[in-house]
């Protein structure tokens, strides 16, 4: 059973997911500075760079954002031109358009924008603009993806698109045209909005933190939410009545003295999660070391002397390090390029039996994240798309005597 613990304090919410009390995944949301993914805004072209093939956007933000221009074309790849058009012929500096924040602002960087446009539901994504239907590649039954899309297709309009959820698999249609009519209004009055107001301007908040990830990972018949106080376990029931009517949520709170991370052991697992030496439960140990684009993995053997031969003992430490890196780079929400330098092994088949085990945890990332292989040198590369700001993050500190350089002089 999965048990959704919230964890609400004066100025931060924390969230985390634990799969038989083994922690999965956790984020954090500062009530002063709220995520901008997702959100809706209109905005006004403040200039063109056509060496950028790019514009920035003043959307009310503290940094203008950046609107690339594949992100101006058609959400519909048959839709493209054949030859792509310059920034200049597509957006002009006063330019007033509505845009949707992609990728958070970081560091010294504005947010990502872009007019594709997606709103996600309950079993859906809907994209207003895009004109198609897809299903999600995790439903691997051929007869329901073809189901689905039949379905998909048979409730949208000419222009609009879908991608079909996996948890969708198996639902009626009724529950399918219902999330895309709730999703309908919400664009409509989006649109109203962009009538009503001067930019720049927030036209739409996505939801906070907890209500996304009970939309998207909670499975009322099955799981469990804990909460500290009555009055959140009330508002998550009234949401989830509007997302699922008829659901019967399984909602407890929390009346323990000490804090739920303590009471339910997240607190211990997410202090081991972050640090940067992680001890592996046969001896080995792996070490992990971020900067702002590159991450690098070192896995060794430590204590670990099990097995019969040093390749078997070498394997098995891999083998154990590939599965706690895969979990670790959705609990840290580790992103950009991933450089894992495993202990050297001679033979294939044990490459094999690495990389099998870590795509098996890695499937059940909800970010995208890709295995892309064994380099030349004999390290495992990984790609994966950061989602949150890590600076939200109260087990990330930068440290004060070196910076977060790792040497002190």
């Amino acid at each position: 059973m999965k048990q959704l613990i919230v964890q609400s304090e004066a100025d931060i919410v924390q969230l985390a997911l634990l799969d038989n009390r083994i922690l999965l995944e956790y984020a954090s949301e500062r009530g002063e500075h709220p995520g901008a993914a997702g959100n809706f805004y209109k905005g006004r072209v403040v200039n063109v760079i056509p060496g950028m093939q790019a514009a920035f956007v003043d959307i009310g933000l503290r940094k203008n954002a950046f609107l690339y221009v594949d992100d101006v074309l058609s959400p519909h790849l048959e839709k493209q031109p054949d030859t792509k058009p310059s920034i200049e012929a597509l957006l002009s500096a006063g330019q007033e358009l509505i845009v949707q924040v992609v990728k958070e602002p970081m560091g010294g960087k504005g947010a990502r924008v872009t007019t594709h446009y997606s709103l996600p539901g309950r079993f859906m994504v809907y994209m207003p603009k895009a004109g198609y239907v897809a299903v999600s590649k995790k439903i691997s039954r051929e007869n329901e993806r073809s189901r689905l899309k039949q379905l998909g297709e048979g409730l949208i309009g000419k222009e609009e698109g879908l991608i079909i959820r996996t948890v969708s698999e198996g639902e009626q249609e009724a529950a399918v045209r219902s999330d895309l009519e709730w999703l309908r209004f919400l664009w409509s009055r989006i649109l109203e909005q962009a009538i009503k107001q001067r930019p720049p301007a927030l036209l739409h908040r996505e939801r906070g933190m907890v209500h996304r990830f009970i939309r998207d990972v909670f499975s009322p018949e099955q799981d469990e939410l804990i909460v500290a106080r009555p009055t959140e376990a009330k508002e998550i029931r009234a949401y989830l009545q509007e997302l699922l009517p008829g659901s019967k949520p399984c909602i407890k709170v929390y009346e323990g003295d000490r804090t739920l991370f303590e009471a339910y052991g997240v607190e211990e697992q997410l202090k081991q999660a972050f640090s940067r030496q992680i001890q592996l439960a046969d001896g080995g140990t792996i070490v992990i070391d971020e900067t702002e684009a590159l991450t690098v993995i070192d896995v060794n053997t430590a204590s670990y002397t099990g097995g019969s031969s040093l390749e078997e003992t070498v394997t098995r430490t891999n083998v154990s390090a590939a599965r706690e890196i895969a979990r670790l780079l959705r609990l840290r929400d580790m992103g950009g390029i991933i450089i894992v330098d495993f202990i050297d092994m001679e033979e294939e088949h044990s490459r094999e039996l690495v990389l099998s085990a870590m795509e098996e945890i890695i499937s059940k990332d909800r970010t995208k994240c890709v295995v892309l292989g064994w380099t030349r040198l004999g390290l495992l590369e990984i790609t994966r798309k950061m989602e949150r700001d890590p600076a939200a993050n109260p087990y990330r500190r930068i440290c004060k005597a070196c910076s977060g350089k790792g040497i002190t002089s």
